[in-house]
């Protein structure tokens, strides 16, 4: 029997580069030109690059889903993608040399070809990247063929867009015990929420917010970061087998959560995005100084701050002000990232509010969570409900 072929088309779009990004791919049969798979995704604010190697990963993935045998050629508009992969071209970024790795992992390089064709010729793989896009989200369509050169969806009911993890563990296991119960399969969206690892501030346990970048973690603060990774990604396989694995990967403007992104992003083979929703409270003049030098400055503002959420720190934010963003962003995730899960790094304050609003706790409730440095805290959204999976989940 004479080995199946593959052709995987692949794009990837930026509104701006770096700019709102989306990756388009689609698997077909080349004989008789039926679409057979379709993958596309909203990547964030990312470069243009990223797009072009994420569709690449997800297209080859599909194919491989199909039949892990197969030969496959990969067809892209994108000179760079063809000529790295097919080894005539050095990666010499590091973010583009690991998802270059990431690819031809997937699949094996000597079953694989790459094809460059002018953008023209590759105007359905474009499309889907536009329509992810648009609409900001997962899409994973499956496809039968029915006559040559046609296909029909199988099991996506009339508009709708199933993700990725439609098909995978994630989709096929039963809720497990203690989860609270839902009468409907609705999709939902799976953040995971990873506070950033020790850093100098956090040693002396002084206020580090948002209205200065730094600083950066510690040698104890990397260890963290790496063995929160080492959790995160066994999401969706032996830990939370329920959850879609992780696709989409969103860091504070912070150094210390950027540096924590690239330690996970490294683990996940995700680059991270930005969302300056994600970030520490602003402390305002209270910024780097301990409890006791706020006390001494500011007498009893700083307890007032902890009881009354609405009450501000001087020229920075309130408990109600971080609330007010962080349900604006997780809001956002829940319409465009249904079905996904999301890594977010971020902060304490951040945290808390998220885990606050899922348990409907209210304002000061909220400020009743503890967040270790490097702790993971897992929550679901529905457009009408929600569900805290972990709390603080200890990884050192």
């Amino acid at each position: 029997m004479s080995e199946r072929r593959l052709v995987v088309e692949t794009d990837g779009g930026s509104r701006g580069n770096p700019g709102p990004t989306g990756y388009g791919a689609l698997v077909r049969d080349p004989t008789t030109g039926a679409v057979l798979a379709e993958r596309a995704g909203y990547l964030g604010v990312v470069s243009n690059t990223v797009a072009e190697y994420t569709g690449l990963i997800e297209g080859l993935r599909a194919a491989v889903e199909i039949d892990p045998g197969a030969r496959i050629d990969v067809r892209a508009d994108s000179k760079l993608v063809v000529e790295q992969m097919s080894g005539r071209w050095q990666v010499k970024n590091e973010d583009m040399r690991r998802l270059a790795a990431q690819a031809r992992v997937v699949h094996p390089p000597g079953q694989v070809t790459y094809t460059w064709v002018p953008r023209s010729a590759n105007a359905a793989a474009d499309a889907l990247a536009n329509e992810a896009m648009d609409t900001r989200q997962t899409i994973a369509r499956d496809l039968v063929a029915t006559a040559p050169g046609s296909a029909a969806r199988m099991g996506t009911p009339p508009g709708s867009i199933p993700p990725r993890a439609a098909s995978t563990l994630a989709d096929l296991a039963p809720r497990p015990s203690g989860a609270p119960s839902r009468f409907d399969d609705a999709a939902s969206v799976t953040v995971v929420l990873v506070r950033h690892g020790e850093t100098p501030l956090t040693v002396l346990r002084a206020y580090s917010g948002s209205s200065v970048p730094g600083p950066g973690l510690t040698g104890a603060g990397q260890a963290e970061a790496a063995a929160a990774a080492a959790v995160v990604v066994r999401i969706g396989h032996d830990l939370w087998p329920d959850l879609a694995v992780p696709t989409v990967l969103i860091a504070s403007p912070m150094v210390r959560t950027q540096e924590t992104a690239r330690v996970l992003g490294e683990r996940l083979g995700l680059v991270a995005g930005t969302d300056a929703r994600f970030a520490e409270c602003d402390f305002g003049r209270w910024e780097g100084l301990t409890r006791a030098e706020i006390e001494a400055q500011d007498g009893s503002l700083l307890r007032t701050w902890h009881l009354d959420p609405t009450v501000r720190t001087p020229g920075g934010e309130s408990v109600a002000d971080v609330d007010a963003r962080v349900r604006a962003v997780l809001d956002d995730l829940t319409r465009t990232h249904l079905g996904a899960t999301v890594v977010v790094a971020t902060h304490t304050v951040v945290v808390r509010a998220a885990v606050g609003m899922t348990l409907g706790a209210g304002l000061l409730g909220s400020m009743q969570v503890r967040v270790p440095p490097g702790s993971i805290t897992i929550i679901r959204r529905w457009p009408d409900d929600a569900e805290l999976v972990v709390s603080g989940y200890p990884v050192i």
